[in-house]
């Protein structure tokens, strides 16, 4: 118990140095961890790590397409609805045949229902690799927001046909019909579910008399239960998490206090961090048990497999994202898109970044390797090599060269929108403008006979002037800055001072400590955006 322990710590010191390497190189975090991960696994420097494959995907799976749910724009995403969802489940589905028709010709002792296993297993985008990789490389915004609301529901499509090709292995049997009709049933059943858990969720944040913590522990169950819950009644998992998440997200400031947000927003952005870290380095870990269990075949042939996998997803990608492109124009002449002339700059880099990733891991690994009949599960370790080979080439290859791609092709932000920074200085000015406009309207006498709240009034006032670019140069506001955080850092000295005193409770001090943490916050923010 104590090695496996000193392991698991290790590995997680490992990946923080390994994302602080990424860093530095500029690199997105998930290539750098999967390529650490492979050469730490071909050293032999890391005892190989085993997952119950039963539990991956309720480990790995539910927190993260919870938080992307959660800080998912639902005005974007129902912007861009059609495409979205005609990338998370037509895409997909096509996809996914195309790869079980090619392993099915290709492979010898494929079945197609092994290749439309293997095809929901490998067809599913990764949001966490775009994202990051996009974080690094300015992309219009249309972009951004279709690839994260696809990633929120082409792991469901994907899973779905997972489920149905994995009752077809075991039971040899395949009804169209059937299949089609149950597919409609797992989508609407996953919904339902997470919007009535999500409901019953918001009644207790609501009504009842919960703290900041009671309110993170709970946020930090309701992707279980959402997910737990919609699987047991044959739903889709990832549809309930996802649906729940969208509701609570849009009503969070209805049932969460500003403090349950501001703590909860960090717990979730570290327990995301860490999930991320540990999977991706699971990736290149999982090498060495793959290899060792491919049997009778040749690793030469099997990476010849996955070569090949590999380009059928990516040629297959960017012909379905062109083509929806082609067919949008078309549609624009009889419905309303949101976009009439979509071009092929867009199409080319959302075809591109189409690195596999976590789910696929973890769905690969979910395959058991023993059936109920109690024989072994056919060709498990080939369809494990076979993901691995693709999630590896598509974050190496497609995730080195997406910036690249991004600047060659150069794609238009259709709504032609402002730098961010200099949105926010926008929204930091109206801010201000109207908090002063409301208190002379609904105030004003307050302003005049109490000196605490003219106070208030003369605070927004400055911070105006203080945040308008044309007001003072670069240099004053940069002095006034510096001044004001070494002024925080003598009053952090002089609560060091005061806790010596035995009188004086450390639980006041702490508060303190707290309010000058948020007080330098909002220093580094408004000079930030200003």
């Amino acid at each position: 118990m104590l090695a496996s322990f000193i392991q698991h710590i290790s590995l997680v010191f490992v990946i923080l140095l390994l994302i602080m390497l990424a860093g530095r190189l500029k690199i997105a975090y998930p290539i750098v961890l999967c390529i650490g991960g492979l050469v730490l696994s071909t050293m032999k420097a890391m005892p190989s790590i085993e997952i119950n494959p039963e539990l991956i995907l309720l480990i790995f799976l539910p927190p993260l397409l919870y938080e992307a749910a959660w800080y998912t724009s639902w005005k974007d995403f129902w912007r861009w609805r059609r495409i979205i969802f005609s990338f998370a489940f037509l895409i997909v589905i096509v996809t996914a045949s195309m790869v079980a028709v090619v392993s099915y010709a290709l492979i010898p002792g494929f079945t197609l229902a092994l290749g439309f296993l293997l095809g929901g297993i490998v067809s599913p985008p990764d949001a966490v690799s775009a994202t990051t990789i996009l974080k690094n490389v300015r992309v219009p915004k249309a972009l951004s927001s279709i690839l994260e609301g696809e990633s929120l529901l082409n792991d469901a499509s994907s899973l779905i046909i997972m489920r149905f090709a994995m009752l077809a292995v075991t039971t040899g049997q395949f009804v169209f019909y059937k299949a089609a009709g149950s597919f409609v049933v797992v989508i609407v059943a996953g919904v339902a579910i997470g919007l009535l858990i999500g409901g019953i969720y918001y009644v207790i944040h609501r009504w009842l008399p919960t703290t900041t913590q009671i309110d993170i522990v709970l946020t930090l169950t309701a992707p279980y239960v959402m997910y737990i819950t919609a699987e047991q009644f044959h739903g889709s998992g990832v549809l309930a998490v996802v649906s729940g998440g969208l509701f609570l997200s849009s009503r969070s400031h209805l049932f969460l206090s500003n403090r349950s947000r501001i703590a909860g927003t960090e717990v979730w952005a570290t327990l995301v961090f860490i999930l991320n870290g540990l999977v991706f380095m699971l990736i290149g870990l999982a090498l060495p048990v793959i290899v060792k269990e491919l049997g009778t075949r040749s690793v030469g042939e099997a990476i010849k497999y996955g070569v090949i996998i590999t380009l059928v997803l990516i040629v297959g990608r960017l012909l379905c994202t062109l083509g929806a492109s082609a067919f949008t124009v078309f549609a624009s002449k009889y419905i309303t898109t949101a976009s009439n002339r979509p071009g092929w700059r867009g199409p080319i880099v959302i075809g591109w970044a189409g690195m596999r990733g976590v789910v696929s891991l973890a769905a690969a690994l979910s395959i058991p390797v023993m059936m109920d009949n109690g024989l072994r599960f056919p060709q498990r370790n080939l369809i494990l090599f076979i993901t691995f080979t693709v999630i590896l080439l598509t974050l190496v290859v497609q995730g080195l060269t997406l910036p690249w791609i991004i600047r060659l092709t150069n794609p238009e932000d259709e709504d032609h929108a402002l730098p961010l920074k200099e949105q926010e200085a926008s929204v930091r000015k109206h801010l201000l403008q109207r908090s002063m406009q409301f208190l002379d309207s609904y105030h004003s006498e307050a302003i005049q006979n109490n000196n605490v709240v003219n106070t208030l009034r003369e605070e927004l006032r400055e911070l105006h002037l203080l945040t308008n670019r044309e007001a003072g140069s670069v240099r004053d506001r940069e002095q006034y800055l510096t001044i004001s955080l070494e002024l925080i850092e003598h009053q952090r000295e002089v609560l060091k001072e005061l806790n010596k005193d035995l009188a004086m409770d450390s639980e006041v001090i702490r508060k303190f400590h707290e309010l000058l943490d948020v007080e330098e916050e909002k220093l580094r923010l408004q000079f930030e955006i200003g």
